[in-house]
Parts: structure tokens; sequence; C-alpha cells
């Protein structure tokens, strides 16, 4: 649930807001990578699911910038999104 002054917002919306995003299996966005993390909570994405660590997740068509689906769900009315793919 986001907050009035919540931790998660940074300077987000100045490269989020409307972003076309999909729901993909996670793929590093740069092949000497082997995680990217979510642009809010900062929880990690891996290839393979661990406990602190997502296989899944919401991403810009690049592929570059990942958002986890609690993250999602708080900012989704704020950030306005286009989701380009649905969720399976």
């Amino acid at each position: 649930m986001r907050t009035e002054n919540d931790w998660r917002l940074t300077n987000q919306l100045s490269y989020l807001k409307r972003a076309e995003l999909n729901w993909r299996r996670y793929s590093p966005s740069n092949p000497d990578n082997d995680h990217d993390h979510c642009e809010f909570c900062t929880v990690k994405f891996m290839t393979e699911p661990r406990m602190d660590a997502f296989a899944e997740g919401y991403s810009t068509i690049d592929g570059y910038r990942w958002i986890c689906k609690e993250c999602f769900v708080d900012f989704m009315d704020l950030f306005d999104w286009k989701i380009t793919k649905a969720m399976k």
C-alpha cells in the first residue's frame, strides 16, 4: 500500500510516467548482469526464482526497467502505465 510520503518514490515520475509495460519472465537487460532490481522497492529479479528474488515482473518494453507486482499495484494509478501484454 502506498503512503503519502512513500519511501519508494524517488524520481521515477520523470522516466516512468505513462510508460508502456508488459508482464514477462525476467531476462537481464545487460548480459554482464545476473539480476536487476525493482525500480521502487529494489527487490531483485533473477532468471531463477529464489526466496529473495522474483523470476517474473513488469518491465518496460526494452526490458531495462523492472517493477515488482506489489509496487505495480501500489503505483499504477499515480503513473498511469499502459500495459501492452496481459499478465498470465
